[in-house]
């Protein structure tokens, strides 16, 4: 080892471990909300194909588990540099909490939404008037990813040296937290704009 290392040795495994479970456990999740919801999405779209990019939702919700994970990643990689700063295993530890925090709740978030959304887009073409509740059952495991993220990610930063990281990883979740909110409030005032064109043409 280098004589300009400071700090143990050994701390910067459960670093780079934290680091690791954050992805890989997040991506999982991620891969299989969307093969699960997808599933239900192509076998509803045999009879009603009308109604494939209506409920493609969900498939798209699992598919962002993925970038809280390499968020919590880049944030705790970053972190790691003994020559720098000095890692301790208290260090290490924290990184590891946060990384399989993150993870685990992705994890759990992507089965959750895949099963939700695999009946929901199936019932959804039988009864159209569902749709509203299947968005809104699966977007509660998304809300809560969002708030374990946000728990890691400042456990992290009270490591963190720089003001910056802090910063980015507010804006990236900030950003895209707002996703699915800003389309359900884009299309209220669409259907609202339409409501108002027709009254306007009756008059």
């Amino acid at each position: 080892m280098s004589s300009n290392f400071s700090g143990d040795e050994t701390a910067p495994f459960f670093g780079f471990l934290g680091a690791a479970a954050a992805l890989v456990f997040s991506c999982m999740g991620a891969a299989y909300g969307t093969t699960k919801s997808g599933v239900g999405v192509a076998s509803m779209g045999v009879m009603r194909p009308e109604l494939v990019m209506k409920s493609i939702v969900p498939v798209v919700m699992a598919g962002l588990l993925g970038i809280h994970g390499l968020i919590i990643a880049v944030i705790i990689s970053t972190g790691i540099n003994p020559k720098a700063k000095s890692y301790y295993l208290f260090d290490g530890y924290a990184h590891l909490s946060s990384g399989l925090a993150c993870g685990l709740a992705g994890l759990s978030a992507g089965m959750a939404i895949g099963i939700v959304g695999d009946a929901g887009v199936r019932a959804n073409a039988q009864q159209p008037k569902l749709f509203v509740g299947m968005i809104l059952i699966s977007s509660l495991p998304k809300l809560w990813l969002y708030m374990d993220s946000l728990l890691a990610s400042s456990c992290l930063h009270e490591l963190a040296s720089h003001d910056q990281t802090r910063e980015m990883a507010i804006c990236l979740f900030a950003k895209f937290s707002c996703i699915p909110v800003s389309s359900l409030c884009l299309r209220k005032k669409k259907e609202k704009k339409k409501k108002e064109n027709w009254i306007f043409r009756l008059c």
